[in-house]
């Protein structure tokens, strides 16, 4: 293809108006996103084979390039995060309610305030004890 003098010119002046409308594209793109419980709440089996029902609250799940993932789930009684090989870091924060957490086999009783840190390697499950919910934020790297 031979490019004459007519079509340096259009190239010339649509280039930096494809790079400005690239840049106002990246500047208009939200850079926050806000997620409400009551839109996004689903009630699933407990997760890793845990079994009976917990309500999940996946948020920024429909963010596509996000980095973490960020879940609030409430185990029910008779509910629980089975035990399962931990390949990335993982936080759990007990929000309410009180449980236990089997951490590389070993039984550890943890309620609200309490933030679990596990790290890559290490195996975990989480279940309420007695008859009341347990509630825990979970963060992780997607």
């Amino acid at each position: 293809m031979k490019i004459n003098n007519r079509t340096l010119v259009l190239l010339a002046l649509t280039c930096p108006l494809f790079f400005l409308l690239g840049f106002i594209s990246k500047q208009t793109r939200p850079r926050y996103y806000i997620d409400r419980e009551k839109a996004i709440r689903v009630e699933q089996p407990g997760p890793h084979d845990g079994g009976g029902q917990t309500t999940a609250f996946p948020f920024f799940d429909k963010v596509k390039d996000a980095k973490m993932v960020f879940r609030k789930r409430i185990l029910h009684p008779g509910s629980a995060i089975g035990y399962h090989l931990q390949e990335k870091q993982e936080i759990y924060y007990i929000i309410s309610g009180s449980g236990e957490l089997n951490m590389n086999g070993k039984v550890i009783p943890v309620t609200a305030g309490d933030a679990i840190l596990t790290m890559p390697g290490n195996s975990h499950g989480l279940k309420p004890s007695g008859n009341e919910d347990l509630a825990v934020l979970i963060t992780y790297e997607n």
